[in-house]
């Protein structure tokens, strides 16, 4: 498996809370949840992000365990390095999670919370996603849409829509993310593909996917070809770019003008 990758903060001068690793043999992407609120955590989620990537890549290497075990004993070894936080707090730090394994003919995927893991193969085009978080605090979330970005008003709205985010975290009626409890790994979307039938694949953050939903600037094989015939950070760039175009998020209602972004793509798969 052959891959390249591109990882961008939101701002230049800011911190990424993305995390990502890639091997010849798997793939690792993390999405740090943005915390609006207090976490009851002296540690950030960088630092979070960072801790539970290391511990999913060294985990995928035990290939008796399946993605979701591995996700779990993640959480858990996590959760083990900082007992002295408030681990039962509703903001506790979290991360989206996006796993791919090379298992002999087949490729294994997971993906919990908003990230993206988009299969070109014989069948054609498949976006594996996660949009059950987006569909959590509807009315806040339709409210703070209604404010520019940047204004005192969008960033009351968006701890309110936090705050109703929070609520519904880890629950059935609910969504599911990584944050303390390994239970929540049980709840991951997660297959298998023949290698034989996969073309290319890439794994990506919701701040790389926004170029095609909710901006609609490309298509999933666009975005494909572009980081195939390119690179992945031309991708990011064009992001940036649809970014930099609506600042005050009028035509694209969003939380943020601009989101941390990252894109693996990887080819000649078997």
């Amino acid at each position: 498996m052959r891959t390249t990758a591109a990882s961008l903060a939101s701002d230049a001068n800011g911190e990424n809370e993305d995390w990502y690793s890639a091997s010849a043999r798997s793939l690792v992407v993390l999405d740090g949840a943005t915390a609006r609120t207090d976490t009851g955590c002296q540690h950030g989620i960088s630092w979070y992000a960072a801790h539970l990537g290391a511990a999913l890549s060294e985990g995928a290497l035990d290939l008796s365990a399946s993605l979701p075990e591995i996700l779990a004993g993640g959480i858990a070894r996590v959760a083990g390095l900082h007992p002295s936080c408030d681990l039962t707090h509703k903001g506790t730090p979290s991360a989206a999670v996006a796993m791919v394994r090379l298992a002999g003919e087949f490729l294994e995927y997971l993906v919990l919370g908003d990230v993206s893991i988009v299969l070109d193969g014989s069948n054609g085009i498949v976006a594996v996603s996660d949009e059950r978080v987006s569909q959590t605090a509807a009315s806040e979330r339709r409210n703070a849409d209604t404010f520019a970005i940047g204004s005192v008003e969008k960033n009351a709205a968006m701890v309110q829509m936090k705050h109703a985010e929070l609520a519904m975290r880890n629950r059935a009626d609910g969504y599911w993310i990584a944050a303390a409890d390994p239970t929540a790994a049980e709840h991951a979307l997660n297959g298998l593909i023949s290698t034989g039938e996969l073309r290319r694949f890439a794994v990506l953050t919701d701040g790389a996917a926004r170029i095609v939903n909710p901006f609609g600037e490309m298509s999933w094989a666009g975005l494909l070809d572009l980081a195939e015939t390119d690179s992945p950070e031309a991708v990011l760039r064009r992001v940036r770019e649809a970014e930099a175009g609506d600042p005050l998020g009028v035509r694209w209602p969003r939380n943020k003008r601009s989101d941390d972004a990252t894109l693996i793509l990887a080819l000649d798969v078997e």
